[in-house]
């Protein structure tokens, strides 16, 4: 150590004694002053917090949207119309919609509806719109009917019937029937499947769409309906302009029978969810604010 270096100065042992109960007292004096500051904030922060949760919250829950698919088809037909509501804060269900008879399917979408606590959007699409037609009645809190390139039968009138009245459809000559126990089961013919329902969509998913198809119970079309639930409750219908299962002159005659809101696109297949997504989940979310 040099001359010049300064020399630290070590306070001594009995003074660094006499300065340690001045730390806890310090520390003690600090916290008393916490609930003082904790009581000074509640009015200016807290009821501004208030005031921001509600001036962002709805002022009515969003209802749940119900999706009902048809036949040849599954609830999966819907994912792309179901992520895009989703992110609209729509609550979404995608029912298994049986396939075995007009009459067991509409019992078991009602007893889904019956699960379901405040207001609902009900959706369905082909042969899924004579489902949701029965489904609905009876249920208050049903407050729209959405139809998607889709059946919307009179009380006593099948999906058979309405093929009949109306030429054009593809359908029923492009159909391979299966027996099962009980009944007979039909399918689009997988060569058929893309001109006849999925016209728009890309091949490649048409071809999945054709493998992965539920059949229907061929019984399931020769069935009547029962008193329809449009006769009642606000409906929207999206009428699918090159339709080759269900011919678009039906789908605009249901949906002027029914009194719905209707949106034509001229160029739609049969699988107008799949193939415009945007327009369908759009559709929805109409009558869904509509009604709210």
């Amino acid at each position: 150590m040099t001359g010049t270096e300064p020399v630290p100065v070590r306070p001594s042992a009995r003074a660094a004694h006499r300065r340690k109960p001045m730390l806890p007292a310090m520390v003690a004096a600090a916290l008393l002053t916490i609930p003082a500051l904790t009581a000074a904030t509640p009015t200016g922060a807290a009821t501004a917090a208030k005031a921001v949760t509600e001036s962002t919250a709805p002022s009515t829950p969003r209802p749940t949207v119900v999706l009902v698919h048809g036949a040849f088809a599954d609830s999966s037909s819907w994912d792309a119309v179901t992520s895009r509501l989703q992110r609209q804060g729509y609550p979404v269900i995608g029912v298994a919609n049986p396939l075995r008879g007009l009459a067991g399917d509409s019992a078991y979408v009602s007893s889904v509806l019956d699960t379901i606590a405040g207001p609902v959007v009900l959706v369905g699409h082909s042969y899924g719109g004579a489902v949701i037609t029965d489904a609905a009645v009876g249920h208050p809190n049903v407050k729209a009917l959405v139809y998607i390139a889709a059946f919307a039968p009179d009380q006593g009138e099948s999906g058979l019937a309405i093929l009949g009245k109306y030429p054009g459809s593809q359908l029923p000559p492009a159909l391979t029937v299966r027996p099962f126990p009980g009944g007979q089961d039909a399918y689009v013919t997988p060569t058929d499947f893309r001109q006849v329902f999925a016209a728009d969509v890309p091949a490649g998913k048409a071809r999945l769409m054709a493998a992965g198809q539920r059949p229907v119970a061929l019984a399931a079309f020769e069935e009547p309906s029962s008193t329809p639930a449009w006769k009642t409750i606000p409906s929207w219908f999206l009428v699918a302009g090159a339709d080759h299962a269900i011919p678009p002159a039906a789908e605009q005659a249901m949906a002027q029978r029914a009194g719905s809101h209707t949106e034509v696109i001229r160029t739609a297949s049969h699988a107008v969810l799949v193939s415009h997504p945007h327009a369908t989940a759009h559709l929805i979310a109409t009558a869904a604010r509509a009604t709210s």
